[in-house]
């Protein structure tokens, strides 16, 4: 019930209204990738603490995310920021004959998330334990790519290994940073979907640690 009262709330503000994001955000249970403690919040519309200093992203920001990548059903994905897996998990779901490549500096966390996958038995997912903001060379190029993390400017190397016709999402700025949707259509273009608030990207094209 709590699940349904929130998606409706975020298809009622906007934030959702592909079914097949729909879809995907009823059926992963975000109660999975949360500490125990966490767990009765939930379905509240906030970040929660997953330990290590980092934290799930609010269900409104993985709907705004989702949505404006405008995933297809076999898109490659690259994820910046695994965490323990619930926004690769949605991303999964929604390009479900395609792959999610995601990579996660903190080795606990990948664990965690792997365990996830595992038990929710999706399989089309692969963890890279590595710096982000390097990008995956050895699986690029990409149809999409998004970072749950903010990075101090779009990194160059993200770029390059965007295919043509490709959508990147990145927080970019500081503690409070701007959301930017860059797409590859021949010239490199850039909108801001508006404000948010991530923990920062840490590697060599984010900050330091």
């Amino acid at each position: 019930m709590e699940k349904e009262l929130l998606l409706r709330r975020l298809m009622q503000n906007g934030y959702l209204s592909s079914k097949n994001v729909i879809d995907a955000m009823r059926e992963i249970p975000r109660e999975m990738f949360i500490p125990e403690r966490e767990k009765k919040y939930a379905y509240n519309d906030t970040p929660l603490g997953i330990g290590y200093g980092q934290t799930i992203s609010a269900p409104h920001m993985v709907a705004i995310m989702t949505e404006a990548l405008n995933l297809k059903g076999d898109s490659r994905v690259l994820e910046i920021g695994t965490g323990t897996g619930y926004h690769a998990a949605i991303t999964a779901k929604v390009a479900k004959e395609g792959h999610v490549y995601t990579v996660e500096r903190i080795t606990e966390l990948a664990g965690k998330a792997r365990k996830n996958f595992k038990e929710m038995g999706i399989e089309n997912v692969t963890i890279v334990i590595g710096d982000g903001s390097l990008g995956l060379p050895e699986y690029s190029p990409f149809d999409r790519i998004y970072a749950t993390c903010a990075a101090p400017s779009v990194p160059p190397m993200l770029v390059e290994h965007l295919l043509p016709h490709g959508k990147m999402i990145l927080p970019i700025g500081g503690a409070v940073c701007d959301l930017i949707l860059t797409e590859k259509n021949g010239d490199i273009t850039q909108k801001n979907l508006g404000g948010c608030a991530f923990v920062p990207m840490v590697g060599k094209e984010g900050y330091d640690e």
